[in-house]
């Protein structure tokens, strides 16, 4: 059974057996109580990790931002600045700073990463064509940071691992083929620990950067189930979303 807190424990230890080499980030994009539990089962594991909170939850969740940064992980700024100001670059980078700034009064923040609205046209990493991240104390912006040519990107958005067909943002473009053409596309998670603890399989010659969303990982149930079926839906929704981008584009044409 995949997506369980189960086995979310059996893909963290053989992340933590790949060593210095794997990144692991939470975007907190809903139930922030979620992303407390799983940051209490990596602490009893030693596995100390990123956790990005949007500005909705600065002040509605505050305890548990607070509470997961005790535990010893580290918090980041999960923004979407520039589709919460429609466009507008000055506006969005006066709202990352705002909250930025709100977001360090719970914890240190070193650490950024964009949140992707799907059906917003704006792409909230635009704000740094404009303006430096890194002047606002802003060490690492995974998307902005990474070298993607030695780094392999893993997410489960869209409740699978190979869902960037159906990822309006949540992906890294001219490095997606080039991974599927080295066989470093998976589906499930057992799909990858089975490749991490393989001698010798592809994937052991690079670096991962590890992107999950917690809610979408607990006790097989009546949520659980709940959880799978609105994916699907979501995921359906995304792929008419992009297919209908990819018409408008070539009408333009």
């Amino acid at each position: 059974m995949d997506f369980t807190i189960d086995k979310y424990i059996q893909f963290s230890d053989a992340l933590k057996r790949h060593g210095a080499h794997a990144r692991m980030y939470h975007d907190v994009d809903r139930h922030p109580a979620y992303a407390l539990r799983i940051a209490e089962t990596e602490c009893a594991m030693g596995w100390f990790t990123t956790y990005y909170f949007r500005s909705l939850h600065f002040s509605s969740h505050a305890g548990i931002i607070r509470a997961v940064a005790a535990l010893g992980h580290n918090i980041g700024y999960h923004y979407e600045s520039l589709a919460t100001c429609r466009g507008n670059i000055d506006a969005a980078y006066a709202d990352f700073c705002r909250n930025l700034a709100e977001l360090r009064r719970l914890a240190p923040v070193h650490t950024a990463s964009a949140h992707g609205t799907p059906r917003s046209p704006w792409d909230s990493q635009e704000i740094w064509r404009h303006h430096d991240i890194h002047r606002l104390d802003i060490d690492y912006e995974p998307k902005l940071d990474t070298d993607f040519s030695r780094t392999i990107y893993l997410t489960d958005t869209g409740r699978r691992w190979d869902g960037y067909h159906v990822n309006v943002w949540d992906k890294v473009p001219g490095h997606q083929q080039q991974w599927e053409r080295e066989g470093l596309i998976f589906h499930s998670t057992d799909d990858i620990i089975c490749a991490l603890t393989t001698p010798g399989h592809p994937v052991n010659r690079h670096s991962l950067l590890v992107n999950t969303h917690p809610q979408r990982w607990m006790p097989f149930g009546t949520a659980w189930i709940a959880e799978a079926l609105t994916q699907r839906i979501k995921n359906t929704a995304k792929w008419i979303l992009i297919q209908h981008k990819s018409l408008g584009a070539k009408k333009k044409n």
